[in-house]
């Protein structure tokens, strides 16, 4: 059966990506039978490429909706696009390409809503200060929730001075004091009553030793190996511990209300088929 259409995951590397069994299983639940969601191996100097030559991307037709976009694509994507939302444009990381009626490219951010909707299901709705661990385009994204969280006071540990005086810039737009601290210094992040981790696997391994004997809550956002050695030693300690499945999640539905234009997404379905395939693994 030929697609009605199209959605993909774009990405360097891309092979780990839950993407497609999440909506998938999201297209499944809504009935839309015709439509196909794929993975493309991407970095940033195909990227142009890859969008030029849209037409020959894939054998068997059908229309292109979006393209969910994963590290390193979240900035470099953005000079390619014709519009992009303030809440994108706010933290400078699009996570999501919609393609408009009129065929522009309109970039978006369910990062930044994703977080927030994973720690409100958890009955996190408020956080006074918090702490980031790492700089890149994610940890943009946790600081834009914690802000809309009522965060005012930001902590993150960083390892380069760069870095640190881009997120404290992010912090002004974004009406939040962030203050920086030297990476070696990442287990006291967690006597905040909130840290979300949002760094490569084994980068937060070596805190794990050294937490408080009650530390706040975590948001790890990596959700292969799971848990993390840092999550699992939070959750020992009786922390309240949300893992990268509960970003994926979430941030999936929002963009599969905007590739397919059916809202609300189908959380539970999502969900239930992102537990199956990490228990598969």
């Amino acid at each position: 059966m030929t697609s009605t259409y199209r959605a993909a995951v774009l990405g360097s590397p891309i092979a780990h990506s839950l993407s497609p069994v999440l909506h998938r299983a999201a297209f499944a639940a809504l009935g839309l039978d015709g439509w196909r969601y794929d993975r493309f191996e991407v970095d940033e100097a195909g990227l142009p490429g890859f969008l030029a030559g849209l037409d020959a991307a894939g054998p068997d037709g059908g229309a292109w909706a979006g393209f969910s976009l994963t590290m390193p694509l979240k900035r470099a994507v953005i000079p390619l696009l014709d519009e992009v939302s303030t809440t994108a444009r706010s933290v400078d990381a699009v996570n999501t390409l919609v393609f408009t009626a009129d065929g522009r490219r309109s970039g978006h951010n369910t990062d930044v809503p994703g977080l927030v909707n994973a720690l409100r299901e958890r009955g996190i709705t408020e956080v006074p200060s918090a702490a980031v661990l790492g700089a890149g385009a994610t940890a943009s994204s946790a600081l834009a929730a914690l802000a809309g969280m009522g965060a005012r006071e930001v902590t993150v540990y960083v390892r380069s001075p760069g870095r640190a005086r881009e997120m404290a810039k992010l912090g002004e737009r974004l009406g939040v004091t962030v203050r920086t601290a030297d990476w070696a210094r990442g287990a006291e992040a967690l006597a905040h009553p909130l840290t979300v981790a949002t760094t490569p696997a084994g980068a937060t391994d070596g805190f794990a030793g050294d937490l408080t004997a009650s530390p706040g809550a975590l948001f790890d956002v990596l959700y292969h190996p799971w848990p993390t050695r840092l999550a699992g030693a939070c959750a020992e300690r009786g922390a309240t511990v949300l893992g990268g499945l509960d970003l994926l999640v979430h941030q999936a539905v929002l963009q599969n209300e905007f590739f397919t234009g059916r809202a609300p997404g189908p959380l539970a379905a999502i969900r239930a088929a992102g537990e199956a395939a990490i228990a598969g693994r």
